[in-house]
């Protein structure tokens, strides 16, 4: 027994040797093929199209530089991309450590080798670590380079990051110098199925042409490669058989092109460039802010490091947004508005669109796919000189600055309000709900077919309780007028009782955290007088529902009751008329007898008998109502009309009379009676 328990410890300590023939040693470019992860960030569709983005960011190092100004960038049918360019082209020279290579073998096999490493060649440069072009190489099956160089052309290939054979002369090139470089992603890295699309490869030389304003690119590939879909969406981001780019305006240009059709804050977007203290490098911006009726989704916030895209953002976002915030609010500290203090980096960014592009010196990012700036004095530079820039914008242009200082305000409030909502949904969530003490509720528990009826006044409010089916038909008596929420601060909105009444009957939220399963009711009726007042009342109710809870609207919930003027009695003939034209109508057409024809204006509905209110007005069977509709934003097809709604809402209950008196000065024509004498 003794003999066995031996035996399995020895066979047990051989399977756990570990020796120095266990430590394997990666040679050349093997590292990279074994975990590419660590170099592309990964084998996906990402990954790949980052091969094509390191080739051209070498090509726009030297466009950068002031060595190239033009770069092609072709994708064949074949799955390949060639990258042109006009600049030095590689050195093919014998390198001076490995005579026996050039620098172009040296610089595509051997990781961290390149002229990037400080700043004689190229003062800023997106490739920074001398692997970017060798990672490529080690990661296609095929690649092929050629330099045009001292009026000569070298040409040698290369598969899977080794050489195929010797750098080779290809003859003259009197007119021609530069790098090219075609290459083919290997199958056995990223998959049989792999390939480029072309709208990314677009997409990617349009921005490079935008970043840098003195280089052109000139893209082409098969018409079989492009994508119908996003030609059909015609949304600018599809990719052409064959293109020019060149944008003399930089930045301004892309994001004009990308706002085109979207209605915004201010006149003009905030633009400029300028250098770092310390001569440091520089930087270029765009701002734009979509209105608040805009779609947010389609805000966004690009930022480059060198003409290297960085979507995890970095310093230099956090310096545009410290720079942003404390501009604005000393503009808000400026013209006396108090709510400034309170707007946050997130309130001025939230629903803008950005494009920030900062050129530097031998930057810092966070791996080698380089998607994020870690350069804490990167932040404080951008900050320093995009503030100034930003303030005297601001000081330019008073009435931009006004109704950007305004937008930004909302949506702070708008802030506040949901932090608070949440705040009282955690206090609530554990207890009882409970119920405004002036609501008649019915006593139908599920939602389906309950009417929630929101009248004027308590005493229109009793001859409602009176007049409902108590199982399906709940009161809500409104004092008076309620707030008009598109001419009031949120402070306000939250502190009003009318408000906080009926947020609570409905139980569903409102803004961001409106649930429509917590709905209380089917229908939402609004009952007013049929009178002037009454439909003041109404507009402001609808303000309140449209404002604070679009989706109420936009699911069916929101009617309103039709309920009588006029009652009209001859013998046992009875009829009631909502207006002068529909009693005019019934004068002639169910009272055209002989005989006096009794009418009687109601004051109210706090003076109808509940009878008479629920048999006109209540009634399912025999009443009418509105429903209330608005056009979807998000339906693409109603964008246009929704727009107008808001602008008309805007116009007739916003915060400026000036709109209001020109919806009246336009509108007064169509106005068939008037309250005052033509003198």
């Amino acid at each position: 027994m003794a003999d066995l328990f031996e035996a399995a410890e020895r066979k047990a300590a051989g399977k756990a040797a570990y020796t120095a023939k266990d430590i394997e040693v990666l040679e050349g470019l093997e590292p990279v093929r074994r975990r590419p992860g660590m170099y592309v960030g990964g084998t996906d569709e990402n990954a790949l199209h980052h091969l094509a983005a390191e080739v051209l960011d070498n090509a726009m190092d030297e466009a950068v530089a002031g060595h190239a100004s033009r770069i092609d960038v072709n994708l064949g049918v074949d799955g390949t991309v060639t990258v042109t360019d006009n600049g030095r082209g590689i050195p093919v020279d014998p390198h001076p450590k490995f005579k026996s290579k050039s620098a172009l073998e040296v610089i595509l096999t051997t990781l961290h080798a390149g002229g990037k490493f400080n700043d004689k060649v190229y003062h800023t440069a997106g490739g920074l670590n001398g692997v970017g072009i060798s990672v490529v190489n080690a990661l296609c099956d095929t690649l092929t380079v050629e330099v045009a160089r001292d009026k000569k052309l070298w040409t040698q290939e290369y598969s899977r990051g080794k050489p195929k054979g010797k750098l080779k002369p290809g003859g003259a090139a009197k007119n021609r110098r530069g790098t090219k470089v075609l290459f083919h992603p290997d199958p056995d890295i990223f998959g049989d199925k792999a390939g480029f699309r072309a709208e990314r490869l677009y997409r990617m030389a349009r921005s490079k042409a935008y970043l840098f304003r003195g280089v052109e690119i000139r893209w082409s590939c098969d018409e079989s490669l492009l994508d119908e879909k996003a030609a059909k969406a015609d949304n600018g981001d599809a990719a052409p058989a064959r293109a020019v780019l060149h944008f003399p305006g930089g930045l301004k240009d892309y994001l004009t092109t990308t706002t085109k059709g979207r209605i915004t804050v201010t006149p003009a977007p905030f633009y400029g460039e300028g250098g770092l203290p310390d001569g440091q490098g520089r930087v270029e911006w765009a701002v734009d802010w979509l209105a608040a009726n805009e779609d947010d989704s389609r805000a966004f916030l690009n930022s480059y490091c060198n003409t290297v895209p960085t979507p995890q953002g970095g310093s230099h976002e956090s310096g545009l947004r410290a720079a942003l915030v404390k501009g604005l609010k000393a503009h808000g500290e400026r013209v006396g508005n108090k709510k400034a203090a309170r707007i946050t980096a997130d309130d001025i960014m939230d629903g803008s669109c950005v494009l920030l592009s900062l050129f530097i010196p031998e930057p810092l990012f966070q791996g080698q796919t380089k998607e994020k700036l870690s350069m804490p004095e990167a932040a404080r530079l951008i900050e320093a000189s995009v503030k100034d820039h930003f303030e005297h914008w601001l000081s330019e242009d008073a009435e931009g600055a006004g109704m950007l200082l305004d937008h930004v305000v909302e949506r702070a409030e708008d802030r506040q309000r949901r932090r608070q909502d949440k705040a009282m949904l955690r206090k609530t969530a554990t207890r009882k709900l409970r119920l405004p003490g002036k609501l008649s509720d019915c006593s139908r528990r599920d939602a389906t077919g309950t009417e929630l009826f929101l009248v004027e006044g308590d005493s229109a409010g009793g001859s409602a309780k009176q007049a409902r089916a108590r199982d399906t038909q709940a009161i809500l008596p409104l004092r008076g007028k309620i707030l008009n929420v598109a001419n009031a601060t949120r402070d306000k909105v939250h502190a009003n009782q009318e408000i906080a009444d009926l947020l609570q009957a409905l139980g569903c939220g409102s803004g961001s955290g409106y649930d429509e399963a917590k709905l209380r009711y089917e229908r939402v009726i609004i009952m007013t007088d049929a009178d002037v007042d009454g439909a003041h009342i109404a507009s402001l109710l609808m303000t309140f529902f449209y404002r604070e809870m679009p989706d109420l609207i936009t699911g069916g919930h929101l009617y309103l009751a039709l309920p009588p003027l006029y009652r009209l009695s001859q013998g046992g003939k009875s009829a009631y008329a909502r207006d002068d034209a529909h009693r005019d109508q019934l004068l002639e057409k169910e009272f055209s007898g002989r005989g006096k024809v009794d009418i009687s204006r109601f004051k109210g509905l706090g003076e109808m008998p509940a009878r008479q209110l629920k048999e006109t007005t209540m009634d399912p069977g025999k009443r009418s109502l509105i429903k209330v509709t608005i056009p979807d934003p998000r339906d693409r097809e109603q964008n246009r009309a929704s727009k107008k709604t808001a602008d008309l809402v805007e116009s007739l209950m916003g915060r400026k009379p000036e709109l209001r008196l020109v919806f009246i000065q336009e509108n007064a024509k169509l106005a068939a009676k008037r309250d005052v004498l033509d003198v």
